[in-house]
């Protein structure tokens, strides 16, 4: 669909952002519906994120995503926030409000969630779930598997921050595999495993399999490394594209209104895979 001076523009922040699937995905959806919008990504060097938000709402831009590092670092722009936020203490999802300021909304949680649900679903209740990393993103896995009433064990390099969203582990390569294999959930928050084809040394590996559900919100479209060497242990594994899509649906309605064509969506990010995987 052409650009014209009527096209609304949404697009994402992040540091590093050229990787992002989410254009491929919302250019979809707005292509299928007929709608005048277009998704474009823009990176933002973290020490600009509050002149960067300023300036896009300034210009009109209709609604925002936000990935790494600064789903926290928006809070501080917002002019108001969800619920959700409020308990999470980060942002994925910006709207603008009508006096000129961003709402905040975070659709990372469902996202998960949905995405679990779809790809290797099990009951929460009384699980253990280990979560490496403590940021955005680990903020939101936290509340969703707690609201599902999952026991949680948090693996950071920084202690304090661990503790923040639940039992605090050690970042230890040994400390890590001796905690998820007491755990029937293992998700990996963190960016390790985004920029290369191998697998990260901090993660788990050697106690995973068929007793296992492995999830990584970060993606590659060739797939994760890590997520390759759990599923040939027989673990049950979720793609960071599976949440990248529902979060990103999430957002979709907030932004315009409509109920998004999931299905285009999903076929589009599953395109934007094999035709990066082919390129590489």
């Amino acid at each position: 669909m052409a650009i014209s001076g009527s096209t609304r523009i949404v697009g994402i922040i992040g540091w590093p952002v050229a990787h992002s699937l989410s254009p491929v995905m919302h250019n979809a959806a707005f292509s299928a519906l007929g709608l005048d919008w277009t998704y474009v990504a823009f990176p933002v060097d973290p020490a600009e994120v509050s002149t960067a938000l300023l300036g896009l709402r300034a210009a009109g831009i209709a609604g925002l995503n936000v990935t790494i590092p600064h789903k926290q670092a928006v809070l501080d722009s917002c002019a108001s926030v969800s619920d959700a936020v409020a308990v999470i203490g980060a942002a994925n999802t910006l709207v603008p409000r009508a006096d000129g300021g961003w709402h905040a909304d975070n659709t990372d949680a469902p996202g998960f969630l949905r995405a679990l649900d779809e790809a290797a679903p099990l009951s929460l209740a009384g699980t253990r779930v280990l979560i490496l990393g403590a940021g955005g993103a680990a903020r939101a896995v936290a509340f969703a598997v707690q609201s599902r009433g999952a026991e949680i064990l948090v693996a950071n390099r920084t202690v304090e921050r661990a503790a923040g969203l639940g039992a605090p582990v050690q970042f230890t390569r040994a400390a890590v595999e001796d905690a998820a294999a007491t755990c029937g959930l293992i998700v990996n928050c963190t960016s390790l495993g985004l920029h290369d084809h191998t697998i990260p040394e901090a993660l788990p590996l050697d106690c995973l399999g068929p007793g296992h559900v492995v999830a990584d919100v970060v993606y590659r479209p060739s797939g994760t490394a890590w997520l390759a060497a759990a599923s040939s242990q027989g673990a049950r594994c979720v793609d960071g594209l599976g949440m990248l899509l529902h979060q990103g649906a999430a957002a979709f309605v907030q932004w315009t209104g409509q109920e998004p064509p999931v299905e285009v969506m999903r076929t589009a990010l599953a395109g934007a895979r094999h035709g990066s995987a082919a390129t590489s």
